[in-house]
């Protein structure tokens, strides 16, 4: 098979030729069919987050058919297509395992970080966190749905019953979330860089009821926020949006310093809360509503040998939509 190497944080990926990866007892093998390209993937190629295993194949926004199927695997049968999200293998026994917080389990396994990912023709994945998929969505647009849509949904549902929500940083989770929102009867306002009309304007289109620069306030006070961006300034700025007893969401794996801000700010019971992972029950609330929707994904394609063009053109913020590796 083919795949996308990454050697070295800080330096492009490598297109090489490798023996196809053979599945082993609870695993299936997918012939991947298309890869979206995540932030987190940066944040693993650009060296934000540390390396803990090199060489790696980074991606984990896979759809694929399952190829071969291994010992004690049951429920799939060839040529099933699936999904294959960050979460990639979990312990079952620890304390975070059995009260439904898998997420956080201290021995868990991510798809793309700390195992091979989809940037490849194949991939082997444990067949507990594959997923099926909507069968309302082509393979690229149901690939964003695995990370964008999946961990904005965990972000979302942190937001309790939150009715005027804001979210900053509108990229590919904001897109999709603000949908999820807007069908459940909330209001969102979206909050992007200064000056980014174009973006404004495409969160309005999408369903936003207002939407305006991260240096301006929200026509009333928000029940909650999510902040996307990995832009640790923001939290304290959602914070003095928010009515008492608000709650602001951090959605990134990475995320720079968050400066210090008056005790004001977080006083009458506002919160912080970060969001760590996913869970299974995750995905299959929100591929359930994925499927009745549906939702509008923009997506741009690249061929596998493109891979560096994709993560260049997402670190520049010159996509016309998520960007998709389609081997």
């Amino acid at each position: 098979m083919r795949a996308m190497v990454l050697d070295r944080p800080g330096f492009p990926l490598e297109l090489r030729d490798l023996t196809d990866p053979s599945p082993g007892v609870g695993e299936l093998l997918v012939r991947v069919r298309a890869c979206a390209v995540c932030r987190t993937d940066l944040h693993i190629v650009d060296g934000e987050l540390p390396a803990v295993r090199l060489p790696l194949i980074p991606g984990h926004q896979i759809v694929g058919t399952v190829e071969k199927i291994g010992a004690e695997v049951q429920g799939f049968a060839i040529a099933d297509r699936v999904g294959i999200p960050w979460l990639g293998w979990t312990c079952g026994d620890c304390a975070y395992c059995k009260s439904d917080r898998e997420n956080l389990c201290d021995r868990a396994k991510f798809t793309g970080y700390t195992c091979d990912g989809g940037y490849a023709e194949a991939v082997v994945a444990d067949a507990r966190f594959c997923f099926r998929l909507p069968a309302n969505y082509d393979d690229a647009a149901v690939a964003p749905l695995l990370c964008a849509g999946l961990i904005g949904y965990r972000a979302l549902r942190k937001t309790d019953s939150a009715e005027r929500l804001g979210i900053y940083g509108f990229g590919n989770a904001a897109r999709i979330i603000t949908q999820v929102a807007r069908a459940q009867g909330r209001e969102v306002c979206a909050f992007t860089r200064p000056g980014d009309v174009a973006a404004q304007r495409a969160a309005i289109d999408i369903g936003a009821v207002w939407a305006g620069g991260s240096d301006q306030a929200p026509p009333r006070r928000l029940d909650a926020a999510i902040v996307f961006a990995p832009v640790g300034s923001l939290v304290p700025i959602a914070l003095r949006n928010l009515v008492k007893g608000g709650r602001v969401v951090c959605g990134g794996i990475h995320m720079s310093d968050i400066p210090s801000f008056s005790y004001r700010d977080l006083w009458e019971e506002r919160s912080i809360e970060s969001v760590a992972n996913l869970t299974r029950r995750d995905a299959t609330e929100f591929l359930e509503i994925a499927a009745r929707l549906p939702l509008r994904i923009e997506t741009e394609t690249f061929s596998l040998a493109d891979g560096n063009e994709a993560v260049a053109r997402f670190r520049d913020g010159t996509l016309r939509g998520t960007a998709v590796l389609v081997p």
